[in-house]
């Protein structure tokens, strides 16, 4: 064992904050040890300087960043990503393809795939699979996806490509008598997400007790919630599924925050739906093969419907710190442990004794001081 101690840091578990203690871990392993309470003689010891020791985060839906995006099947677009993004603490991530041609996500599922174990060992966010956001999805609700892409749902795609995808949206008014959700769900581990749907309130909740487990950035591109028609949005609170939520406050005014947050507690996971204008100065982008336009933290097509984000994780986190009273370790969570838990990413995004060494500093404004990936420091400020 080589154990490393990071020592005056407020250390951020899943449910307390604990001050006054040192967390250990393996750096040969990777692995976490544990909180303690002393440091032995001639310890290797990094010190938090008061700040935040945090799991690295989790982005289960993240397109693109630094004029990359992960549909373009580049390797060194994936990569760029993945190095760009360890440095606002992400430490895993479900690169995300959208609603393209058929050979283009066959290509972008392909790079992916060989990248995967290469991913483990880079100075890079880990590549856990993949979110397929589409094709499988209602036109009327395409939002900044092309029409002539979009496909009925397609269990043995799914089926077929299991080993890489972990997360998939689907319109389930889209999948007759949910043959395909109902086949996918009971076939493989994917995480079935309802998103980019017309649905309304009884078929989005049948669809759960079908197999969907997860709503895909919640609000956005689905159907509302009235006091007479309740809508998907409806049917994601009233039901057990995960949901995500882009805190930018751009796409969800900042006073939602808190009301999703009391209603679905743990099942909330904070998504960046980062284009490759993330990171990138304001200007014309390209999202799908249609032109994207950034301007401040908005991304829109000509016509200007929204068009993703350029939300990096770390400021989802001091957005929903900054408009709630949720404590540092529920929204923390939100970015990390929720959504590692929601995809089956076993060892990832806690604190915890025998999980991954994925571990941020960072300061009271959630900047990122530090980002360690299995027990490594791959970024330092």
């Amino acid at each position: 064992m080589a154990l490393t101690y990071i020592r005056n840091g407020r250390i951020v578990l899943p449910d307390a904050l604990v001050e006054g203690k040192l967390l250990a871990f393996d750096s040969e392993s990777g692995k976490i040890v544990g909180v303690v309470d002393t440091l032995p003689e001639g310890a290797d010891v990094i010190d938090a300087g008061g700040n935040y020791v945090a799991p690295g985060l989790v982005d289960i839906h993240i397109h693109g960043y630094l004029n990359e995006d992960a549909s373009d099947a580049k390797p060194e677009g994936i990569r760029k990503m993945a190095y760009g993004i360890a440095k606002n603490g992400v430490t895993a991530f479900l690169p995300t393809t959208m609603t393209v041609s058929q050979a283009e996500i066959d290509a972008a599922l392909n790079t992916v795939r060989s990248l995967k174990e290469e991913s483990v060992s880079w100075d890079g966010a880990e590549i856990l699979g993949v979110h397929a956001e589409g094709p499988f999805i209602n036109p009327s609700k395409k939002g900044a996806q092309k029409e002539e892409n979009i496909q009925k749902p397609n269990a043995k795609f799914l089926i077929d490509n299991q080993d890489i995808i972990r997360l998939v949206t689907v319109a389930p008014e889209m999948d007759e008598d949910h043959a395909a959700i109902k086949e996918v769900s009971e076939k493989t581990d994917i995480l079935i997400s309802m998103g980019h749907t017309g649905a309304g309130f009884e078929e989005a909740v049948s669809a759960v007790r079908d197999g969907v487990g997860h709503a895909t950035h919640l609000f956005n591109a689905m159907t509302a919630l009235a006091h007479r028609d309740p809508g998907v949005v409806g049917a994601a609170l009233a039901t057990d599924v995960t949901v995500e939520l882009i805190c930018d406050t751009f796409h969800i005014h900042p006073g939602v925050f808190s009301i999703i947050a009391k209603q679905k507690a743990d099942k909330l996971c904070l998504i960046t739906d980062c284009t490759r204008a993330g990171g990138m100065p304001d200007g014309e982008y390209d999202l799908g093969g249609q032109p994207i336009f950034l301007k401040g933290i908005e991304c829109r097509l000509a016509d200007g419907t929204i068009a993703g984000s350029v939300l990096r994780l770390n400021v989802a986190v001091r957005n929903v710190l900054e408009h709630t009273s949720l404590s540092v370790p529920e929204v923390v969570a939100a970015a990390s442990y929720n959504p590692a838990r929601a995809i089956g990413a076993k060892g990832k995004g806690a604190l915890l004794a025998g999980y991954d060494a994925d571990i941020i500093l960072a300061d009271e404004k959630f900047n990122i001081l530090k980002t360690i990936k299995r027990g490594k420091t791959i970024y330092e400020a």
